[in-house]
């Protein structure tokens, strides 16, 4: 479904991604793990268009997407939860959440009121601002809010930073009831390796800018203590 070929991307002339080779296959949870500073946030802001790529290919189902603008990614199926959750936070969670709706096909309301079936608690807050909610509902708001675009394609970025056990589970069991139910791709950048084995079905590692290995999820949390002295 995804296929990065000899993806390079940076920041005012430093190199950060320096030639990134990978494949995501059409409903795989695919893990993304390495420490603080090896590309994997670039990685994400160069799929999804916020950094632009110097050299490579970002293919969609065969669809170059390299020099394509957000907007048009976010067209042709790339949804996108980035670190820090970034939602309205003067908005009310309902309008989050049609702000989300807005790229999917179909009434506004009725795209809602589909993705709210898979996150109850949001139910109850839908006249609460964003920026009201506790840490763990607006991740479970930035979640809910990519999904109303109806992506094909999930990037998710860091998403259990700081949050409480009870939503991270909540998160684990929600991705997987809709991968269930539609057929859902998702690439996750995480550090939390427990959070990466319960979502992924094989994990690759960064280190300085490169995939460095490509594990089997039941080998990547075998390894966790070497990984995290590497």
């Amino acid at each position: 479904m995804l296929e990065l070929r000899s993806l390079q991307s940076g920041y005012k002339g430093i190199a950060v991604l320096r030639g990134i080779d990978l494949k995501v296959s059409r409903g795989e949870f695919l893990g993304l793990w390495g420490h603080n500073g090896m590309g994997k946030s670039t990685l994400m802001r160069t799929l999804i268009g916020h950094v632009r790529a110097n050299a490579g290919q970002i293919l969609l189902e065969g669809r170059d997407l390299t020099s394509q603008p957000t907007y048009l990614r976010a067209r042709a199926g790339l949804g996108f939860v980035p670190q820090g959750r970034e939602i309205f936070s003067h908005l009310s969670v309902l309008d989050n959440l049609r702000a989300g709706a807005m790229l999917a096909a179909g009434p506004v309301e009725d795209t809602v009121s589909s993705v709210l079936e898979d996150f109850p608690r949001l139910k109850r807050l839908l006249d609460r601002p964003g920026g009201y909610l506790s840490g763990g509902e607006q991740q479970l708001l930035s979640l809910a809010r990519c999904l109303c675009g109806r992506p094909r394609l999930m990037l998710l970025d860091e998403p259990t930073e700081g949050i409480q056990p009870s939503i991270i589970s909540e998160m684990v069991d929600t991705l997987l009831k809709i991968r269930e139910s539609t057929g859902l791709t998702l690439l996750l950048v995480e550090q939390n390796q427990a959070f990466i084995g319960a979502l992924a079905d094989r994990v690759v590692t960064m280190s300085k800018g490169l995939i460095a290995n490509e594990l089997s999820t039941s080998n990547f949390l075998e390894m966790q203590d070497v990984l995290a002295s590497a």
